[in-house]
């Protein structure tokens, strides 16, 4: 599911600050090459023993991932179910404790890239 009017697509910010923001969030880089990166957010839904997952994508616009002063430009969050054994599921419906966690994780990284 694509997180419609998060604020953070079109969002710019060297890579060094950030890894350093989006750490401090809670999100991990996990996948990423010279000229892309997916950040990833864990979000626990304890009730119904069930994962989410709170992703998006930046793009390097200058320079290359390897350099922390790559200018990367960051694209749509998306949320999904984590399934077994391992994947995705893009489908099945968010609660809306998970949402709300994961717009307030979103303002956060919008706010923070924004200053």
């Amino acid at each position: 599911m694509i997180i419609e009017n998060s604020g953070i697509k079109g969002l710019k910010s060297d890579l060094a600050h950030l890894d350093s923001v989006t750490t401090k969030l809670g999100f991990v880089r996990w996948q990423w090459e010279y000229y892309r990166a997916t950040y990833d957010l864990k979000i626990e839904d304890k009730a119904n023993k069930a994962d989410y997952f709170l992703r998006f994508n930046a793009r390097a616009v200058e320079g290359k991932l390897e350099s922390p002063y790559a200018i990367l430009a960051l694209e749509d969050a998306y949320i999904g179910r984590a399934t077994f054994p391992h994947g995705l599921d893009y489908e099945s419906p968010i609660p809306d404790q998970i949402l709300k966690v994961a717009n307030q994780k979103l303002a956060e990284l919008k706010k923070q890239l924004s200053e």
